[in-house]
């Protein structure tokens, strides 16, 4: 099956959600321009890894140009997006690998998102065009005041789950957990 490349160059709107409850949430890459929506599922840990590198990244081109880049140091009024993912959810692919790059010459941030692979097409032997084996993938471009608004969306959708077990980190549940660092006693919420 040939690859599916998802670009938008810029979208409307590109952001990070979940559908669920905190506990049971899958976590969603949304780019949407006019009545097109693409989504793709993520770890939260992607997100949030997501979420900091970008950030990191935002931090180091001001540092290093200044001015110059354009990228503002907050999130500029009236790009923060609050609002649900689009509706129906239709899932293109896992996402496996993510990539983050400053486009300089247009001065923006290129995200790519690619799908899991399977380990049995690792282990076949590559054929001389890489781009046609290459997985299904999810490509944004966004200015640097979009990628500020995404990085906090994506920051406070990650924060909003349930909270970590102030002893060992791991999420607490309503009933409490087994705590690795209480020897194995439950660890009760307060």
């Amino acid at each position: 099956m040939p690859r599916q490349l998802h670009v938008y160059d810029p979208p409307e709107r590109f952001v990070a959600g979940t559908v669920g409850e905190p506990g049971n949430r899958t976590f969603y890459l949304q780019a949407r321009s006019g009545s097109r929506v693409t989504s793709v599922a993520m770890e939260k840990e992607q997100v949030s890894l997501l979420a900091t590198r970008l950030g990191e990244l935002l931090d180091e081109i001001v540092r290093r140009t200044g001015a110059v880049s354009g990228i503002p140091e907050t999130v500029p009024a009236g790009l923060s997006d609050t609002a649900p993912l689009e509706q129906p959810i239709m899932e293109e692919f896992r996402v496996g690998s993510l990539a983050l790059a400053w486009d300089e010459a247009h001065s923006r941030i290129v995200i790519e998102a690619g799908a899991v692979t399977d380990a049995e097409d690792a282990a076949e032997p590559l054929s001389d065009d890489l781009f046609a084996e290459a997985p299904d993938a999810l490509r944004v471009y966004i200015t640097g005041g979009q990628a500020r608004a995404f990085a906090a969306r994506a920051s406070a959708v990650v924060a909003a789950g349930r909270p970590p077990c102030p002893l060992c980190g791991l999420p607490l549940d309503q009933e409490g957990h087994v705590c690795p660092r209480q020897n194995g006693y439950r660890r009760r919420t307060v």
